[in-house]
């Protein structure tokens, strides 16, 4: 229960459907002392030696806490705080570490693989629970992830990297619903976040500004270098091409009288190559950190694959390459296909899984 209405709703639901249900809040970071007590019991040995700098987060906050909390006791079940912040600093480490590297992170599908169906599952099965439930728009069905039916909201594309073997045991109570349906039943039932707005950031990065936050965790790192175009021309300098990502056209610091886009990022020579629109284009890619949902494939087939979270999943063949990597040919080529993002494959509805975009 992050807070929001979706997981609140999903709480409701299943108190509806007779789950005997325990609501469970991701702690990653803000002062103990802002944190509400009342209520709320905080689990975890290392609870003291939480840091003392404070994070507003989007989904994360102690007012969040308090919004789950609340819920909680309007539906009568209890409610546990689970201190993650050692894990959540892996999260955030992960997300520099990319950027320092010219790729471009997801730190949502981290979020999901190592803690709520990783670090949560643990918890969950500590205390015999049959389920894992949450607030994402999908579907779960016969140990199968569908996409939700409203699409304009669908989540599925972020949970590719769930363990097969826990799939039997999760639950999407609102992958069956539209948004606009979910929040009218926040409202029937007069939940306090009814009308509460979607989280939109980076949750540990609420100005959206991921420069500064790199540079606050990587205060030595020094990533200024030359933008340069395809034939390797110099036509300006850059502050640090961890400030870059494929396919970026505002902010590129030259003027040329035409629209540019950044089209490659070498984090070796600290460049940042741009081109035309038309040269973001690329017919096929290289993953790896495959996870798969179903029986792993050992011949190619055809399959919908997806290159970002808003991208229109596109007709491909994927071709098996051997420890955990994927070729994906698609039958059109795609634009800003983009390293260190994830790669989700599909057939129809269901999700197969998916990997880390290691070359295009």
């Amino acid at each position: 229960m992050s807070g929001g209405v979706d997981s609140s709703v999903a709480a409701l639901l299943l108190r509806k459907q007779g789950y005997d249900v325990v609501g469970l809040f991701m702690r990653t970071g803000s002062h103990a002392e802002e944190f509400p007590q009342s209520g709320c019991a905080i689990l975890e040995k290392d609870l003291n030696n939480i840091g003392t700098k404070s994070h507003k987060h989007g989904c994360c906050s102690a007012a969040d806490a308090s919004d789950a909390r609340g819920v909680a006791d309007k539906l009568d079940i209890p409610f546990y705080a689970l201190d993650f912040e050692p894990e959540f600093t892996r999260i955030m480490d992960y997300f520099v570490d990319e950027y320092t590297h010219g790729r471009t992170p997801n730190p949502c599908v981290m979020c999901n693989n190592w803690l709520k169906f990783g670090r949560l599952w643990e918890y969950a099965r500590q205390i015999e629970a049959d389920y894992i439930a949450t607030g994402h728009y999908a579907r779960a069905t016969n140990g199968c992830v569908l996409r939700a039916c409203d699409r304009s909201k669908d989540q599925s594309y972020v949970l590719f990297g769930i363990d097969r073997q826990i799939l039997h045991r999760l639950l999407f109570p609102i992958g069956e619903y539209q948004k606009v349906e979910i929040r009218e039943i926040a409202r029937e039932l007069s939940l306090r976040v009814a009308e509460k707005p979607d989280s939109q950031e980076i949750c540990f990065v609420p100005s959206n500004n991921y420069v500064d936050f790199i540079q606050g965790r990587r205060p030595n790192f020094d990533g200024s270098g030359e933008i340069v175009d395809t034939s390797g021309k110099v036509l300006a300098r850059h502050d640090g091409f961890q400030g870059f990502t494929i396919g970026q056209r505002k902010g590129l610091g030259v003027a040329l009288g035409e629209r540019r886009y950044v089209i490659d990022i070498d984090s070796d020579r600290h460049r940042v190559v741009i081109g035309s629109r038309e040269q973001l284009l690329r017919k096929s890619l290289v993953a790896d950190r495959v996870n798969w949902l179903i029986d792993e494939p050992t011949e190619s087939f055809s399959c919908r694959a997806q290159i970002r979270y808003l991208h229109q999943a596109a007709s491909a063949i994927l071709t098996p390459l051997g420890g955990g990597e994927v070729r994906v040919e698609f039958d059109k080529p795609q634009s800003a296909i983009t390293p260190g993002q994830a790669v989700v494959l599909y057939a129809g509805d269901q999700l197969l899984g998916g990997g880390f975009i290691k070359s295009s």
